[in-house]
């Protein structure tokens, strides 16, 4: 199906190509496959990623692709969101792990890590939702300690 779909994509005058787990339910596996399916149509530098962390395995879908070549992630501050027709569906890996992943690959992304979380655990406590960055829970506990 990916290919297909990306096919037709290509076909119809795509220039970007989100390959997305909405559900959460991917693997590292899985997502190098689809990536695979895809590049049999679309450059690597039309594909972007889109993963949701349903099953905590989000961050690790993420370094898949990147190691695949792709270099454009959606991400959400704090983890929030999550998947209207998808019940119990978490929201996209969060930005906050994403950047220190990133960070600690020595790749440069240009954004303030604190700020990030504080930004991050400002918007989770106005919308009276919990902060689902693993990395921003572990900075802020380290700073209250």
């Amino acid at each position: 199906q990916v290919a297909y779909v990306t096919k037709r994509l290509i076909e119809i005058g795509s220039e970007q190509i989100g390959i997305a787990d909405t559900i959460g339910v991917g693997t590292p596996l899985k997502v190098q496959r689809a990536l695979q399916a895809a590049l049999e149509y679309a450059d690597i530098a039309m594909l972007s990623g889109h993963f949701h962390d349903t099953y905590g395995q989000a961050l690790s879908n993420t370094l898949a692709a990147l190691q695949m070549g792709v270099s454009e992630f959606d991400t959400s501050v704090a983890g929030l969101g999550g998947c209207p027709y998808a019940k119990g569906a978490t929201g996209n890996v969060a930005t906050e792990d994403v950047v220190y992943m990133l960070h600690g690959m020595g790749i440069s992304t240009g954004i303030d890590l604190e700020k990030l979380v504080v930004a991050g655990e400002r918007i989770s406590g106005f919308l009276k939702r919990p902060n689902g960055s693993n990395v921003a829970r572990a900075l802020i506990n380290k700073r209250q300690s």
